[in-house]
């Protein structure tokens, strides 16, 4: 398979990483859009959210509380952040593997877009 972040998370192609388990991988993206900008990507490559399974529900669980884990110890569980999932073209989608973006440490208006 010829998918970015699945070579990303096979360290094919090297990122600067911020967490790492057997499930998952977070790391810095290439063109943030807020002064903290971290892109959390399962390993199994899911194209989309329209993808998920029921069988992934422990692997969605999972990935929030990675989230969560990466807020508190980059101090933006305190002022605030945002938590984007683009589906499709139209939604914004540039890489055909579910990831989540972690957004923060600026104000982030609303409404997107």
């Amino acid at each position: 398979m010829d998918c970015l972040f699945c070579k990303i998370a096979n360290h094919e192609i090297p990122s600067t990483t911020v967490y790492e388990d057997d499930q998952v991988i977070a790391f810095q993206d290439i063109d943030p859009k807020a002064p903290f900008h971290v892109l959390v990507v399962p390993k199994k490559h899911i194209s989309s959210v329209l993808e998920v399974e029921d069988m992934d529900k422990d692997l969605m669980y999972h990935i929030v509380t990675v989230i969560q884990k990466i807020a508190k110890e980059s101090g933006i569980d305190q002022s605030g952040f945002r938590v984007v999932v683009n589906t499709g073209e139209d939604g914004g989608q540039s890489v055909q593997h579910l990831h989540f973006h972690v957004l923060g440490k600026r104000l982030l208006n609303w409404p997107p877009g």
